[in-house]
Formats: C-alpha cells, sequence, structure tokens
C-alpha cells in the first residue's frame, strides 16, 4: 500500500499524452511543490489523499485514476472525509441481499456486532501491553467489559459496553502522553465543538479517517454496501460498515500517533489553530501522521501461513465476512491476524541500559524519570520495547 498526500494551494491533477501529471499545492510563497509524472499501467500510488484548499481534478485524470485502480479521497479541514472516490464495485447483488437479510435478523446482527467488538478489545489490550512495558504506571482490566459483552442482548447494550471500556483504555493511554500535548480523553472530545481541541486528538481523527478511507475501498472491492452496518446504526451521512469494519483496525492509528510522539517527530509548526479555536494539522504535520499510518499499514503479520501486509488483512476480513453472511463460512472472526509485540529486550540490550548514568541520559536530552522507568524493565525478567527514538540514543552511547 502506498499513499500520495497533496496538500497546500493550487493541487492540479490532470492527463497529457496519456501520462498523468500531478502537482501538489503551494504551503508557502517560497517552495516549489512536487511535480509527479505517471505513465500507463505504471503507477505504484494506491490511494491520492487530498487534504488542500483549492485546486484542479480533471475528468480525464479522475478517469485514468480509477482505470488503475488509484482511490481518490478528499479530506475537510477538520479531518472528516467529504467524499471517496473508486474503482467500480462488485456486482454480485447476492451479497448485498445476504447483508441486509443479515441486518433484519436481529439476533445474527447481534452476533457479528460483538465479533467486532471482540476484536477491538484484543487489540486494546494489545496497545496497554504494548505501552506498559514503557510506562509501568498504566493499569488495564477489561475481564468484566469482555463477560458483560458474552451476555449483551441488544446493540445497545453492546455500544454502552463499549463506551466504559473505551474510557478505560483512553483514561490508561492518557499517562502515556507527554504533558505539553495537553491531552485527557478521547471521549471528552464528543462533547467539544466541531473539530479537535489537542494535538493528539487531532492526529488520531486524521488517521481515523484514513483508515475509514481504506475500510471504504475493502467494502466497495467485495460488493458489500457501506450504509448498512451492524454494530453502528444507519445515518444519512454516514457509513455504518465503515465504521464497523474501522474497529479491529484502530489500534493501527493509535499505534501510529504514539510512535509519532514518543520519537520526538511532531512540532507545534505542525499544527495551527483556528478562529473557533480548533486545532488542524498543517501540510507538514499531515505529511508526518500519512507516512507513519502508511508505514504501518504496510507492516506484515502471519496470517494462514502467509505473511501479509497489515493493508491486505483488511481487505481479507471484508472478504471473509462476505462469505460468512453468503453462508460459504460458518463462523467469523476478526480478532485474527494476531499482533505480536516485537521484543527488543535483548541481555545486550539490558546491560547498556543499566550501566547508562542518570548525568550521561540527562545531556542527551532526556528526563531522568525515562532512564528511571527503563533501568526497572532491564532488572525485570518481563519484557519490554524501546522507541525509536530511545533506540537511536542507545546507539549513540556505543559511538561516543
Amino acid at each position: 500500500m502506498k499513499m500520495l498526500l497533496l496538500n497546500g494551494h493550487g493541487i492540479d491533477m490532470r492527463v497529457s499524452g496519456a501520462k498523468l501529471h500531478v502537482k501538489d499545492g503551494r504551503t508557502s510563497a517560497n517552495e516549489e511543490p512536487e511535480e509527479y509524472v505517471f505513465s500507463p499501467k505504471r503507477i505504484d500510488i494506491d490511494h491520492i489523499i487530498v487534504y488542500g484548499r483549492n485546486g484542479n481534478l480533471t475528468l480525464d485524470a479522475i478517469r485514468w485514476l480509477i482505470k488503475h485502480n488509484v482511490q481518490i479521497s478528499i479530506l475537510n479541514w477538520d479531518c472528516k472525509l467529504l467524499t471517496t472516490m473508486q474503482p467500480p464495485e462488485s456486482t454480485n447483488v447476492k451479497i448485498k441481499f445476504a447483508q441486509y437479510h443479515a441486518f433484519e435478523d436481529n439476533e445474527h446482527r447481534i452476533e457479528i456486532a460483538k465479533k467486532f467488538i471482540e476484536a477491538k478489545f484484543d487489540k486494546s489490550i494489545v496497545v496497554m501491553d504494548y505501552l506498559k512495558q514503557r510506562y509501568p504506571q498504566i493499569d488495564y482490566d477489561f475481564s468484566e467489559d469482555i463477560e458483560k459483552l458474552s451476555t449483551a442482548k441488544t446493540i445497545r447494550e453492546i455500544m454502552g459496553i463499549e463506551g466504559g471500556a473505551a474510557w478505560k483504555y483512553w483514561n490508561e493511554l492518557n499517562k502515556a502522553i507527554p504533558e505539553e500535548y495537553d491531552f485527557c480523553s478521547r471521549i471528552d472530545q464528543y462533547r467539544r465543538a466541531t473539530g479537535a481541541g489537542d494535538k493528539v486528538n487531532v492526529m488520531l481523527n486524521y488517521g481515523y479517517t484514513l483508515l475509514e478511507a481504506e475500510c471504504l475501498r475493502a467494502i466497495n472491492t467485495v460488493g458489500l454496501d457501506a450504509h448498512v452496518g451492524f454494530l453502528h446504526e444507519m445515518n444519512p451521512s454516514k457509513s455504518s460498515l465503515a465504521y464497523d469494519l474501522q474497529e479491529p483496525f484502530r489500534f493501527l492509528v493509535d499505534l501510529s500517533v504514539i510512535n509519532l510522539i514518543e520519537s520526538g517527530k511532531m512540532e507545534n509548526k505542525d499544527f495551527i489553530r483556528t478562529e473557533s479555536y480548533a486545532l488542524r494539522l498543517k501540510p507538514s504535520g499531515a505529511k508526518k501522521v500519512t507516512e507513519e499510518f502508511n508505514n504501518w499499514m504496510n507492516k506484515k503479520v502471519a496470517y494462514k501461513k502467509q505473511s501479509v501486509m497489515w493493508s491486505y488483512a483488511l481487505l481479507l476480513k471484508a472478504r471473509e465476512l462476505v462469505q460468512y453472511l453468503v453462508g460459504k463460512r460458518k463462523t467469523i472472526d476478526f480478532i485474527k491476524p494476531a499482533y505480536t509485540i516485537e521484543r527488543q529486550d535483548s541481555e545486550e540490550i539490558r546491560k547498556k541500559i543499566m550501566s547508562v548514568s542518570y548525568s550521561e541520559w540527562k545531556k542527551m536530552g532526556f528526563s531522568k524519570g525515562t532512564l528511571h522507568y527503563m533501568k526497572k524493565n532491564a532488572e525485570a525478567d518481563k519484557p519490554f520495547t524501546l522507541t525509536t527514538h530511545v533506540r537511536e540514543r542507545l546507539e549513540m552511547l556505543d559511538r561516543c
């Protein structure tokens, strides 16, 4: 999977001599925007994200992109998806009929809805495990929520259980976010005016929109109706099934944002405050989040004796849902493929951490608290991970 982000003023996409010519927008008077030329049958882009303010997209360019199976998604300033243009969908009408019948069968609908939330709980635990190795103060337990979910009898009840678990999840994740990000909770965001009020939420909003667009692509490819979900209620302006399909994969966005924060890649200049006091990503910030999300979607995962990218795993789960709806599969499971935390806690790394002095660590720009937690992890028998930023600093010590 490869995304191309277009931003700024004066974006231009047109066809000349059978080739697609793409010009990025300007974000300042001094910069020279990037230009790309793609020959027929030789484009390596799967998805073009337009987060710019103005520009031109010709009919020839739309036709060229659709015929080359390239999705075009246009985002609003508040990171919401305005529209997405995709290649022609599957014409197997039986698939949609099977989807509608399953939706109308309350017992069947609840069964599928539970599967989405079971997967979300599973991946929430993955993220918490990933963070706890470096932030021992994180303390979570979703066992009660999982038990409640197994006995839930209505969609409303399922959504209530999911909301309670989400509250726990975001409160614990907050413990891993530096104070300067002013992140309190994801839940509080929904009580605010349009747009995010802090850096973490604006990055999450943008990442979830990219994920939504990928879900819409998968749904379109397999021939399902994006407006008829099982967990999320139908709404004229919402793609309910895309929201359903996002649930097992939201953790990839969360890990993308966490990695950007821990690596120190995001800067104040990557954000801008609007007149309504909402925060939005500037072109530089949108580019960083897009690239990080793209990297995570391209990571490999073991599934059914194969090694596939997470972007392809998403498509496979959409196909499996179709097979289940039309009766070709007896069960449906969104928990697999399982995400495995990469181990970075070798004996050599442990010894290196224990040998670092606090004064030496402080000279490299890190806090004593960070090294304190690292030493506690190195002393313990449990596995732990290190951020890219920290690993680079440890490598620098070797060279000194």
